[in-house]
């Protein structure tokens, strides 16, 4: 189940869900509805659609102490990088935690990145059933031979 619900599908391959001005093109995330953000746009629609799952690392930290509530993580607490993206599309920037494991030492401003799921914390009931809450993270992108660094030395 997702952490936040109406912000990201939990497909194969996710995607983030944001909003787009009918008139002008101007994109939003998180997805919400009323007037268009761009000040030379009148427009009061903004459209629900899927956004990139790739982009580029604009810029990057590392979170090394757990959050205060209402914010529910794992226990124990695990420092995360917390990673703002360039779509490649759309142009905007959005933040989301890099997966487990991966920290600040890790990342480096321009790295192509997509967007995957990972589990925030998981609940228990009093039956015993486990639901997991899962969040959208940006993970370093994996390419394939013929991806878009295919041949190029680095």
């Amino acid at each position: 189940m997702p952490a936040v619900d109406g912000w990201f599908t939990l497909d194969d391959e996710p995607h983030l869900i944001g909003g787009r001005c009918a008139d002008c093109g101007t994109y939003v995330f998180p997805p919400r509805a009323g007037a268009c953000p761009n000040p030379e746009c009148e427009s009061d629609e903004l459209v629900p659609t899927t956004l990139s799952r790739h982009g580029r690392v604009w810029s990057y930290t590392e979170n090394r102490y757990a959050p205060p509530p209402p914010y529910k993580a794992a226990e124990p607490f695990e420092p995360y990088a917390l990673v703002a993206v360039e779509l490649e599309k759309e142009g905007i920037i959005v933040l989301g935690q890099a997966p487990k494991g991966i920290l600040a030492p890790d990342l480096k401003v321009g790295m192509r990145m997509q967007l995957e799921t990972d589990v925030l914390f998981a609940e228990s009931n009093e039956q015993g059933e486990t639901t997991e809450h899962m969040i959208y993270v940006w993970a370093p992108a994996v390419e394939s031979a013929s991806g878009p660094n295919a041949g190029v030395a680095s």
